[in-house]
């Protein structure tokens, strides 16, 4: 049986809708181990209607970490610490403060919407996600792209405490793989300076 976990209330950007809709509503995101394939299916639920499936491979999982991470550091409230240890307490305590206002559903709660059937914009098949792209946004909303060696993939823009729900979401689902990844926030002394809004992909 796979592990799932799952997340609410999301919005979710998505490049095949990119000139109708620029924004569309994502219902939830689950995140499940498959044994067989050794890899995280993300199932992410939009509109009501519509389901986008990716495949993470271990590495690829390893990029998205360091994506968000990076997001999460840059935020300007830590950024404008002076110190290292400064900016590692207010993480740690915005990251806690966020996993508290996210909606966490049990998967009893969620079987029927994952069941129902759906359209597929990318494919019947997941995609295999082989780069990770991250960006801060004006609005200090973040966006991260999910994308294939080519064609069309997707990119989630996502709310502070949504951005560290979809962390939670990955600790717990790699912990289950039984991967030997540690996925955790960085001790003082660690933390990154990049610059606000540049673009990021991890290859």
């Amino acid at each position: 049986m796979p592990v799932r976990n799952t997340l609410s209330m999301l919005s979710c950007r998505l490049a095949p809708f990119r000139e109708l809709s620029p924004v569309v509503r994502l219902e939830r995101i689950r995140i499940e181990f498959d044994a067989e394939q050794d890899r995280l299916l993300m199932r992410i639920l939009i509109d009501g209607s519509a389901e986008v499936r990716l495949w993470l491979t271990r590495r690829c999982v390893q990029r998205l970490w360091t994506a968000l991470m990076k997001m999460a550091e840059i935020k300007p409230d830590i950024q404008r610490q002076a110190s290292p240890e400064a900016r590692s307490a207010i993480l740690h305590f915005e990251h806690e403060k966020a996993l508290r206002e996210v909606k966490f559903a049990r998967p009893d709660e969620d079987a029927p919407r994952f069941a129902a059937p759906r359209t597929q914009p990318l494919g019947p098949e997941p995609l295999l996600v082989t780069r990770i792209q991250a960006r801060r946004l004006p609005d200090e909303r973040t966006q991260i792209g999910f994308l294939p060696n080519g064609g069309d993939g997707a990119h989630l823009t996502l709310s502070e405490n949504l951005l560290h729900g979809v962390m939670r979401l990955v600790q717990q689902a790699v912990e289950k793989a039984e991967w030997n990844l540690p996925l955790e926030l960085p001790p003082a002394g660690l933390l990154m300076t990049p610059d606000e809004g540049t673009a990021r992909t991890l290859n």
